[in-house]
């Protein structure tokens, strides 16, 4: 399923210093596309505005760098397109990290340490996160021409965004000015939210970083790109609580194909797209899947369970959603933009790394 991109889509924020990361504009667009995405344009430049002032309390702020470091965004834009270009799963994984940082001690990096098997990247809660070799090339890249001055908890914000770009999701801009964290430790990553967490449990975790359920529901839509491993498939499929057997909320039509998968026994490292039919593009078809039974992910499919967050999921396709809904890229924006704030270090506080794997 491929989204019908228009230059408005983007070309009508305000003037960001990096690039458009694109892949190219598909020329087969329908009216409604057009519109729906002319519109998603006009409230993510409204996003942005709001942001503008809201961040700048906080100390983050568009275009942070401009004066200290102005290729900045461009040189993580770029380092991030080759590394995608070289491994398709990049845009996945870049994304996965910025919410797992976010999750633990707030954007601060902390997740890049490594200084040991106390780190917090060691975390069972942080298994399969990956990327950091890709933060490393972009910090190692900016300190050649800009040392002291741009913080790993940025470039993890901004390769986020890229990420998402590259994978025809919405364009939009980050505000920067976090500081990296001088905390990183195993013990601290034990309330991430987990595949196997009870809906309830979830909202209680995103709650907690002042996350809503919809921030809930839109931030696990960006499940949409990438894959996970039958590690995470074999209690849903062979032994779900409490009664054994099969989670009953996956589809019996689409049972037989992740079993054929992931078999009984079998090995738990091969991985498994979590977008069935929509796993390289960034769009809604996760949440039409999940409404179906053709959710992957437990946690995933937990969303259908619950009145609140499948209203959520539902208002993205009722008879006038083409029209006058909810748009889930705008609403995925200011997810994003909110979830980015969470626990930031500015001002004084943190520090600059030299290099992102370790304190200074």
């Amino acid at each position: 399923m491929q989204t019908c991109i228009h230059p408005l889509f983007g070309g009508s924020l305000p003037a960001s210093p990096h690039t458009s990361l694109r892949p190219g504009y598909l020329a087969s667009c329908s009216v409604f596309d057009l519109y729906r995405q002319a519109m998603a344009s006009v409230v993510i430049a409204l996003l942005v505005l709001t942001c503008s002032v809201g961040c700048s309390q906080g100390l983050l702020q568009f275009g942070f760098y401009d004066k200290t470091c102005p290729q900045a965004e461009s040189i993580v834009g770029s380092v991030v397109r080759d590394a995608a270009l070289s491994n398709s799963n990049v845009p996945a994984v870049l994304l996965r990290l910025h919410f797992h940082d976010c999750f633990v001690e707030g954007c601060d990096g902390s997740i890049l340490i490594d200084n040991g098997p106390n780190s917090e990247r060691h975390a069972f809660g942080h298994q399969g996160v990956g990327g950091f070799d890709v933060i490393e090339k972009a910090k190692a890249q900016l300190e050649a021409v800009c040392p002291g001055v741009v913080s790993c908890a940025d470039i993890v914000a901004l390769a986020a965004r890229d990420a998402v770009a590259l994978a025809n999701g919405p364009e939009y801009q980050v505000p920067t000015g976090r500081r990296d964290g001088r905390i990183s430790d195993v013990s601290l990553a034990k309330d991430m939210p987990d595949v196997g967490d009870s809906i309830q449990l979830l909202k209680n975790k995103f709650l907690q970083k002042g996350l809503s359920e919809k921030d809930l529901v839109v931030l696990s839509a960006a499940h949409t790109i990438g894959t996970t491993a039958c590690f995470f498939m074999t209690k849903r499929l062979y032994n779900f609580f409490p009664n054994g057997g099969t989670d009953p909320a996956i589809n019996p039509s689409f049972l037989p194909q992740l079993q054929a998968t992931c078999p009984q026994n079998g090995d738990v490292n091969v991985r498994v797209p979590i977008d069935i039919g929509s796993e390289r593009e960034f769009d809604s078809h996760i949440l039409q899947n999940i409404r179906n039974g053709f959710a992957v992910l437990e946690s995933d499919a937990r969303l259908n369970d619950d009145e609140a967050t499948r209203g959520v999921i539902d208002s993205y396709f009722s008879l006038l959603s083409p029209l006058f809904g909810p748009s889930f890229e705008a609403d995925f924006v200011a997810s994003m933009l909110k979830m980015g704030q969470i626990g930031v270090k500015t001002g004084l506080q943190g520090e600059i790394r030299r290099s992102c794997l370790a304190f200074n």
